[in-house]
Order: C-alpha cells, then sequence, then structure tokens
C-alpha cells in the first residue's frame, strides 16, 4: 500500500490507494493498439445468497414470464462467463453489500455474504450506508478477518467455516471496501481506502469508492459515530489531481447514491427522463471532465444512462436493481497512448437461472446449501398467518402500506402493558419494513397465508429494539411535519411517511407550506376517540402519550430529530421478537391477521391526504 496526500476542501488527508497487480504483459516500446478491458459491476447485494423470486427486463414482461433470478452460485457463474470473454476485466461494486440481509446471511453476521463475494471474484466495492449498520469496527472486522466476540467470547453464530467450508478464523473480505468520502473525526484521515487501481497492460485504472453524504441521516447514529461524510462531487473533484499525477488518466467512481426512471416502463437499460432531479445526476453534473465512468446504486433501480459532467460531456451512469438480479457488463476501450479510457458501452443483463449455457458455479453452491443447512431449522417456522399479501410498496396516494401497519401494531403490542412502557401509539419508518413484503402465496410447503420467521426476518432484518418514550401532542405535531422533505429544519430529501398502529389516523395535505402540511390528528384507545389537532391546530400541545418507536428512529435516524425530545425513554424487546410475539395471535387454530380487522381503524385508512394523486417518492410531497 502506498500513502498518498491528497486535500478536501481546506484539510489535507491521507489517503490510502488499494493496488491490485498488473493484467497482461509488460510495456511495449512499439506502439501499442487501443485494447478493452471488461468492468463487471454490482451494487445492492444485501447478503442475498439465494434467488430474490423473479424478474424481468422492463415492466412489459409479464409477470408469469419473468424468470427466476439471483442466488450468489448464478451470480458466480455470470461474472466468471463475462471474466472469460475478456481476460482484462475486474469485478467492482456500489455498496450495500451487506446489511438489511435474509435471515441466511444475516443470522451469521454477513459473513456468508463476505465469503460468497469473494468466490464470486469481488475486488473494489464502495461502502454503502447500510455497511455501517452494525459500526465502523465491525465494517472493519468484515475487511479485515477474524471472529465475532459477544461478551469476551467467540459468537457462536460466527466463524462456521469447519461446517460451511470455509476458513476458520473467517477469512475476511478479499476486496477492498473503499470510502474516499468518510473520514475519522479523531484524526482526520479515511476509515478506509479512497481508491483502489488496477493495471491493464501497463495502463492503471482507478477506482474511487463512496457512499451517500447523507448516511447519517438514514442510519442508526451509533453506526456512524466518530465519522464525517463529505460531499460526493467535491471528494473525487479533490482526489484528480493526486492520481494524475501518479499517471493515472483512466478513473471511475463507485458510488453509493442513484435514482429513478421517471417512465413507467423501467426497462433494466433504459434511461427515462434522465434521471432528472436525482441526487446521483447532481453529482454527476459536478464531476471533474476526468472521470469516465460512474456505477451508482442504493435506490435498487435500473439504469443505463449518459449523464452530463461539469464539462457537459456525456458519461455512462449505470444501476442495477439490487439483489444480485443483474449484473452490469461494461466494456472500455483504452488508448494505451494517453492511458486514458476513449469508449464505454454498458449493458444490464439479468441473472437467469435457467439458462443452460451458464451453470451455477459448484463451489459457491456448495456454500449457499450449507449455510441454509444451518439457518433452514430457525427460518422455516411457521410463525403465524395473514389472509391476503400484505406489501411493502405504497398502494394509495396518502402513502399507506399494509407491511408497515403490521409492524407497528406489533411494535404497540409488545409496548401497550404498563411494565413494558405504557405505550398507546407505535410508529415504523417504511424504509425499514424491506421486500417483499408478507406475500400469501407460498411455494416451499408451509401453505398459503403462513408466515415464517424467514420470511419476516426478510421484511424487518434489522435487529433494531424497541424504545418507547414520552411525547406532547407538540412533539408528535412535529415529528409528522418531519415526514416530509425539507420541513422541520431535519434536512431530508425525500419525503418518508411513517407507518402508525391501529387508532393513530391522520390527514396531511402536501399542497400546504412546510410546518402546516398534518391538518388533523386521532386517537382512538380504550373504546374512546380523541382529537389531537383539527384543521392544523393542536387540542392540548403539552399533553403527553407515551410513543414506541425502533432505536434507529428514537436516535434520530430518517431525519426524525423529534424523537430526540422524547423522555423517560425505556427499552424494549428486539423488533423481530415483538413481531413473532405479536403473530402468535393469529396463528392456527387462531383466526388469520387481516388488514384493516382492528375496530380501533373502524374500517378506514390509517394515513389520508388531502389533494395529490400517488404518494411522493421523493422531494415533491404534492404530485
Amino acid at each position: 500500500m502506498n500513502a498518498r496526500r491528497f486535500a478536501i476542501g481546506a484539510v489535507t488527508l491521507i489517503s490510502t490507494a488499494v493496488v491490485v497487480a498488473s493484467c497482461g504483459g509488460g510495456s511495449d516500446p512499439e506502439p501499442q493498439p487501443p485494447f478493452a478491458v471488461k468492468i463487471i459491476a454490482i451494487n445492492d447485494f444485501h447478503g442475498n445468497l439465494q434467488s430474490p423470486g423473479t424478474f424481468g427486463v422492463s415492466t412489459a414482461v409479464p409477470a408469469a414470464d419473468r424468470p427466476a433470478v439471483g442466488g450468489a452460485e448464478f451470480l458466480a457463474a455470470y461474472v466468471a462467463k463475462m471474466k472469460a470473454a475478456n481476460p482484462n476485466s475486474v469485478v467492482v461494486g456500489a455498496g450495500d453489500n451487506i446489511g438489511a440481509s435474509p435471515l441466511i446471511s444475516a443470522l451469521f453476521f454477513d459473513e456468508p455474504a463476505v465469503e460468497a463475494l469473494n468466490r464470486i471474484g469481488m475486488e473494489f466495492t464502495s461502502v454503502g450506508n447500510h455497511e455501517f449498520d452494525k459500526g465502523s469496527a465491525e465494517l472493519l472486522r468484515l475487511q479485515n478477518g477474524g471472529c465475532k466476540v459477544t461478551n469476551g467470547t467467540t459468537d457462536p453464530a460466527s466463524c462456521r467455516g469447519a461446517t460451511v467450508g470455509t476458513p476458520v478464523p473467517f477469512e475476511g473480505a478479499k476486496f477492498k471496501w473503499l470510502s474516499a468520502n468518510v473520514v475519522k473525526t479523531s484524526d482526520g484521515q479515511p476509515l478506509l481506502p479512497a481508491f483502489g487501481t488496477k493495471t491493464f497492460n501497463g495502463v492503471p485504472v482507478a477506482f474511487i469508492g463512496m457512499t451517500l453524504k447523507a448516511t447519517p441521516t438514514i442510519v442508526t447514529p451509533t453506526g456512524v459515530a466518530g465519522l464525517e461524510f463529505r460531499d460526493e462531487a467535491t471528494t473525487v473533484n479533490a482526489l484528480v489531481p493526486t492520481l494524475k499525477a501518479q499517471g493515472i488518466q483512466a478513473i471511475v467512481v463507485l458510488v453509493h447514491e442513484g435514482g429513478f426512471q421517471t417512465g413507467s416502463l423501467s426497462d433494466i437499460n433504459g434511461c427515462e427522463g434522465n434521471l432528472a432531479g436525482s441526487a446521483i445526476a447532481e453529482i454527476v453534473k459536478k464531476l471533474d471532465d476526468a472521470v469516465d465512468v460512474v456505477v451508482s446504486g442504493h435506490t435498487h433501480a435500473a439504469y443505463n444512462c449518459k449523464l452530463p459532467n461539469a464539462a457537459g460531456r456525456l458519461i455512462p451512469v449505470t444501476s442495477t436493481p439490487a439483489f444480485g438480479r443483474t449484473v452490469t457488463e461494461i466494456d472500455v476501450t483504452i488508448n494505451p497512448e494517453t492511458k486514458d479510457i476513449t469508449a464505454v458501452t454498458a449493458a444490464n443483463r439479468l441473472i437467469a437461472r435457467n439458462d443452460p449455457a451458464t451453470p451455477a458455479t459448484a463451489a459457491v453452491a456448495s456454500l449457499v446449501t450449507a449455510y441454509n443447512g444451518l439457518v433452514s431449522p430457525i427460518a422455516n417456522q411457521v410463525i403465524g398467518s395473514h389472509t391476503v399479501t400484505l406489501s411493502n410498496s405504497r398502494t394509495d396516494k396518502a402513502c399507506n402500506m399494509p407491511a408497515g401497519d403490521l409492524i407497528a401494531d406489533a411494535m404497540l403490542d409488545a409496548t401497550k402493558a404498563a411494565t413494558f412502557g405504557n405505550a398507546t401509539i407505535a410508529f415504523m419508518n417504511g424504509g425499514g419494513v424491506r421486500n417483499p413484503g408478507y406475500g400469501f402465496a407460498q411455494t416451499v410447503g408451509e401453505g398459503d397465508g403462513n408466515m415464517t420467521y424467514g420470511e419476516a426476518f426478510t421484511v424487518q432484518p434489522f435487529g433494531n429494539t424497541l424504545v418507547t418514550m414520552t411525547l406532547t401532542q407538540q412533539d408528535l405535531k412535529d415529528v409528522l411535519e418531519e415526514q416530509f422533505a425539507g420541513c422541520k429544519g431535519q434536512g431530508a430529501t425525500t419525503t418518508r411517511v411513517m407507518l402508525a398502529s391501529a387508532g393513530l389516523k391522520y390527514t396531511w395535505d402536501g399542497s400546504q407550506a412546510c410546518n402546516s402540511r398534518i391538518r388533523s390528528v386521532t386517537l382512538s384507545s380504550g373504546g374512546a376517540t380523541e382529537t389531537i389537532v383539527t384543521n392544523g391546530v393542536l387540542a392540548n400541545p403539552t399533553k403527553t402519550y407515551r410513543v414506541t418507536v425502533n432505536n434507529f428512529m428514537a436516535t434520530g435516524g430518517d431525519g426524525y430529530s423529534t424523537f430526540l425530545k422524547g423522555t423517560s425513554q425505556l427499552g424494549g424487546a428486539q423488533d423481530i421478537d415483538a413481531f413473532v410475539a405479536y403473530m402468535s395471535n393469529f396463528k392456527a387454530p387462531k383466526a388469520a391477521y387481516a388488514p384493516g380487522a382492528r375496530t380501533e381503524d373502524a374500517g378506514s385508512a390509517r394515513i389520508n391526504r388531502t389533494g395529490g394523486t400517488n404518494c411522493p417518492t421523493g422531494a415533491d410531497t404534492n404530485p
């Protein structure tokens, strides 16, 4: 490793560059013709060792015609096939390789995800926000190897290599996580290398890795303690002179930030709307003209774009739809005389499991099978049942979400007793309700409508704990106003509507000014209904309530800073444990859970809205 100095803003940092041995031969004294390099990219893998289901190249493909995709063993096979097509190749990622993972990886501290990516051939990847879910110390352990120690002893869920056929102790990542814009506040040094380089036929290519600057607003504060997250474009541009001083002209940015296509087709190789107004488009338009390619992620949206940089030149910007469902194949042409990238073609490819020309990679399949054998007895336990699919999508213009309602109800049920919090209200953050929600149709034998522990964990994988606190009416209205982008001074750039437990109902109006969008709030409890807000006015601002949220929200996550005002806080169970206990109320022979059946709901939606046509996904609260 080589220590290099570079400046970001007015502060000089030490950046550690990771250098990978050259591919191809040494320099040739005769002029060389241009040659091709293949960049193979993924993003937002989230420990999905197994297939996440079916997927189509666009929404135009009927559901019945979408093939089963993904799975680490097939991702490995497609990567190997692409590498075989060009020995000048490199495998990279754009963050969120771990975190919010299915039980098969999460139960073992995401060591399975790292071991799988090692065998897939990952070389460089940016950090994502989920790399910080368990804090920087745990991220460094996953990078460097070693067993997870809990209370002074090795945790029994860690270092399972003797059973699954991997080294003991845990081998750590053979690839390099890169974090150019993540700086330790203690000494001003980068947490991880800012960039890595790989040389092809004597020409070095640099890969700069970063996560989104807003990571502290979407990660539990303890996960990012002691770290500063700097501006993405400023960080890249400050590195360009350093790279050029080392003779590097070919630059690829791996950034965990993204956007969405604005059309309805959402072809995996489309760019409908050119990601207009998205965070990634704003970053790209500030990038130095030296940057040749941007591999992005975070939004779990596929696109294949060419967007203008600071000089107005269109550069490729790619992203896959997460979970190993596709891989991006990027072919670049390099001029060995100028050492720069002169042409780029990119395509997102489905990781189809039914292609006879691309069979699964046996070594990775064996790893997945072994971990599945360890986790299956836990994952396949039926915990309850439900009458219909409970989606984690926003189902109406007011932003209701059936899966989120169920989780909020479970949170309240776990903390309503006086000894556990005496709560009358619970809120769940929508971003914490993961794909695919709770499906009704089942395919692995547990029976339609039955929910297994593994399915529940997949939807709620963070291991958060419940926190009950006292809030005033004023606090309640303030935190509801904080849901909307830029309101109450919380600085979030997207609208994030919370899900409430049964009994709490509110109406919002996106056409109103910030801090005036919550028009009415009522609370039904114990057979009585109380009015908290009418026409935007509080009935009794100082009256208090006991409110339950998860620890991510309680510590200001997602920009809900008002929860920091909560008093008389009381910790509770893990969210998944509370959920399992609640679902036992709906386990046969008891009646299955049915949405909207709670008497407190009185047969109507918990979130209502004046005006508007659809739930906002960005800054606009009144689309």
